[in-house]
Order: C-alpha cells, then structure tokens, then sequence
C-alpha cells in the first residue's frame, strides 16, 4: 500500500483504543501507567500531524475518504473523512491530551482507570470528529459520555456525583433526540426515493430535497441535541456544576473539546442538511445566541469561585460562536470555526491555571487570595497572559476569532452584533477583575507568602498552550485558508454571503 492510500484516519483512531487495552494490561505501576498514556498520546498528535501534512488546501469537501460496508441492508458503513471544519478540531484533541497527561502528576487515585478514561474519552472524541456516517457518528457521540461519566464521578470533588448524573441526563437525553432525528432522516429520505443510507455525503444531497416540515421536525432533533452540548441558553445549567466538581483534566477535556461537539455538530450536519429551515431559524438563534454571550459574562462577574468564573464564561464565548455559525457570512463562519479551537486553547489553559493554584492552596474562594503576584509572579505572568488571550486581546488568538464574528454578523444582524460586541466588554471585566482582586495589591493572608511559582513541569505543559495562542494571534492565515473551503460550501447550501 503507498503512503496516498494508506489510512491514515483509521490509524489515528486506532491509537487510542490500542493504547487503552495496552494499559489496561500493563502493572499497576502509577509511573509506568502515567507514561504509557503520555507516549500513545503522543503517538496520536505525531499521526495527527501527518494528517495535517497531507491535507489540501483550496480543498472543500472530505479528505483522505476511508469507507467500508458495515450494515449493508441498512446502508451503515464504517466511513472516515476530514475536511477544513474538522482539522482543527482533531488537532486540537490530540494536542490538548498529551498536556493531560503531562499535567497529571499528582492524580494517584486509581490511576489505571484514570489513564484508561481519558485514552478512550480521546478515542471517542477523534471519532465524533472523523466520522462522516451518521450512525458512526452517533456511536462516537454517545462513547464520550462513559469516560467523562468516569472522570467526573469518582475524580471529582465533593458534590461530583450529582454534577456527573446531572451531566449524563441532559447529554444522553440529547444525544436520543438526536437518534430519533437520524432515524426520521432516514427513513423520510427512503420514503421519497432517496437512497439506503446514513453517509454525510449524500444525505447532504438528499435531505435538503426533503418537504419543509419534515426538516423542520428533524433539524429541531438534531438541534436541541447540539444546542444542550454546547450548550446555548437557556440549556447550560448542567454545565457549571459539571465543570466545578470534574477534576482538573476534566475541566481542561470538557471545555477544550467536548463542548466543541455542539457547535461542530450545527455546521457539519443541521445547518447544510437543513439549509431552509436554518436560514428560517437563523433570528432565533442569533437571539439565543446574544443572550448566553450577555447572561453568561454577567454570571461570571458575579462569582466568587474561580473555577466556576470560568465555567460560566464558557457559556459567553461559546454565545460567539452560535453567533458566527448562523451569521451565515464566510467571515462568521471562519471565526466561529476558528473561535472553537481558541476557546479550546485559552479556556482549557485557564482551567489548568486554577487547578495549580487549588493544588497549592486547596481552595478557589478568590476572597482567599490576593498579592499573590509577589510570591509568584511567573504564575501571575501566564495568567494574564491567557486571560488576555480569552477577552480577545488583539495579538493573542481570541482576537482573530470573535473579531471575525461580530464581521460577519454585524452583515447579517446589526443589532445582534453589537449586542454581542457588550460580551467582549463584559469579557475585559470578569476576567480582569478576578485577576487584580487574586494576583494584584498586598498579600493579605500569610498562607499565600510562602505560595510556590510554577514548576518544571508545570512550565512545560503551560508552554506549548501559551505558544499556539500567541501563534494564531499573530499568523492565522494556514488556519483560515484551511478551514475558508468548507465554511464556503456550507454557506453555498445555505445562500449565505
């Protein structure tokens, strides 16, 4: 087989899942198990990089096509592609868990478990985003929700068990919805001639052909199944319980990644397989949008736990991306696209920043705080670094993004774009504020004088993050130019400007 048509997808998914039954048989050796997870991480980013080696750009449709029969009466198969949307999305994954990895030094609860959860949360992940059969698709979906069930209920903190059921509710009871709009998707498009199938690509030919109730009933499936992941207001209640009581490395997978599935599952199937009903449904959303990006920036001004500050920004900077997707302009599109790695980036590098400082001091209480600049001031330094970077800082990767948001949106829908633009303001204030009430003035409790600056490691997992952030804040464009081509034919479908 030469290099053209060798699969590399099926072996970036692969990786994981081996490295799953390769832990799962190795000593209960904590070093040893904490190591093999880090280098079968590795292995993954290394393939991942291969894969962005050998993406064309200019290129909108599915790369490096892998398709296989599975359920043939069915039209199932075992189908694998990548494009512009995807890429980075991927990418991001493998590069967010060998920092996992790295950063999990001080777990010593049951770590071969842990090790095992996080490998196949990786695994399933990879696949959410490869997958271009529904079925496939929907199999991946729903094999993240046992691992981060796992992470969340037995590493997390005092009330993890009702944030983990809570988690689990709302996401399952998405992911059925989505089911049976899959299914009525199928079957409708049986009903009126259309071909026995679940492949992405030719349903995105055949579901568009459908009547308009019967998308609007499908896209509303596949749309409350994506909107209660990202999740967009007023569906995001089970999100800051679930990231204020999963460890840390939860936090950093659910925020970087997982969170990601909503918006990735909107462009890539509800909004080109739905085009008419999207663009019907596109004030609403926007609406919803402008809401989450106010309501959660607000929520977070207001809190007194750092973590949980965090959590609820998620929903603020994932309100822009909503915005951007049904913007239904290229600019909106590219941003919001791009947008979702950079919260991924930013917020996840956060989160790895408050689980330090609990580390140290085994508290998030910013009353706790204050002046802690002085003791450690290369902490400090990272910290503005990224909480610059999340409120948009021109120069930092959360500039490009939110910026090209509220372009794009501000073509379609004025007033939802500068309603918006209040999120970035609100963005300067929660953040910065939380930042001076921490870091700056006197030291005001002598539990913080004696308060240990970053470590080796600690600089070595916050390095590579910080990097891809000044990285996309100064050169977007190999970014943009891959991810433009899909976000085009999309807004084709959708007669999008």
């Amino acid at each position: 087989m030469n290099a053209s048509n060798f699969p590399w997808l099926s072996l970036l998914l692969l990786i994981p899942l081996a490295g799953t039954f390769l832990v799962a048989l190795a000593p209960r050796d904590d070093a040893l198990l904490k190591r093999l997870g880090l280098i079968v991480s590795l292995a993954a980013f290394g393939v991942s990089l291969v894969v962005f080696t050998r993406f064309q750009v200019g290129v909108s449709g599915f790369q490096l096509i892998e398709s296989l029969p599975w359920v043939k009466d069915w039209g199932i198969t075992y189908s694998l592609g990548i494009d512009g949307i995807s890429l980075f999305l991927v990418l991001l994954t493998t590069f967010l868990f060998p920092i996992c990895f790295l950063a999990s030094g001080r777990v010593d609860k049951r770590v071969k478990e842990y090790v095992v959860a996080l490998l196949l949360t990786e695994w399933a992940l990879i696949g959410v985003f490869l997958a271009i059969d529904l079925v496939l698709f929907y199999i991946f979906w729903e094999a993240v929700l046992v691992p981060m069930y796992l992470l969340i209920g037995i590493w997390g903190y005092e009330r993890r068990i009702y944030a983990t059921i809570k988690f689990f509710i709302y996401t399952l009871a998405g992911g059925l919805l989505m089911l049976v709009g899959i299914v009525t998707l199928h079957l409708a498009v049986r009903s009126h001639g259309g071909p026995v199938t679940f492949s992405v690509q030719t349903l995105l030919d055949a579901a568009p052909k459908l009547p308009f109730g019967t998308q609007a009933w499908i896209f509303t499936a596949f749309a409350l199944a994506f909107a209660i992941k990202v999740p967009m207001f007023p569906f995001h209640t089970w999100l800051p319980d679930a990231h204020t009581e999963a460890p840390t490395m939860g936090s950093v997978i659910l925020a970087g990644v997982l969170l990601k599935m909503g918006t990735y599952g909107f462009i890539r199937f509800a909004i080109p397989f739905f085009p008419h009903v999207a663009k019907a449904a596109a004030p609403y959303m926007m609406t919803f949008a402008v809401i989450g990006i106010l309501y959660g920036a607000a929520v977070s001004a207001v809190q007194s736990d750092l973590k949980r500050l965090v959590a609820y920004s998620s929903v603020s900077h994932l309100g822009f991306v909503m915005l951007g997707l049904f913007a239904f302009t290229l600019q909106g599109g590219e941003g919001a696209t791009l947008q979702m790695v950079n919260h991924g980036l930013s917020t996840g590098a956060l989160f790895l920043l408050v689980g330090m400082l609990y580390e140290r001091r085994h508290t998030r209480a910013i009353e706790e705080f204050g002046g802690i600049g002085a003791a450690a001031p290369l902490y400090s330094g990272i910290f503005l670094i990224v909480a610059l970077a999340s409120l948009g800082l021109p120069g930092l990767n959360g500039f490009v993004g939110e910026f090209l948001i509220l372009i794009g949106a501000f073509g379609t829908n004025r007033l939802a774009a500068i309603l918006g633009s209040g999120g970035v303001v609100g963005a300067a204030v929660y953040l910065l504020w939380a930042y001076q009430r921490t870091f700056n003035g006197p030291i005001t409790r002598d539990e913080n004088r004696t308060l240990k600056d970053l470590t080796a490691r600690e600089k070595l997992v916050l390095a590579p993050m910080v990097g891809m952030m000044v990285l996309i804040g100064v050169w977007p464009h190999p970014f943009i130019e891959r991810i433009g081509p899909s976000v085009a034919a999309v807004l084709a479908r959708v007669g999008g400007r």
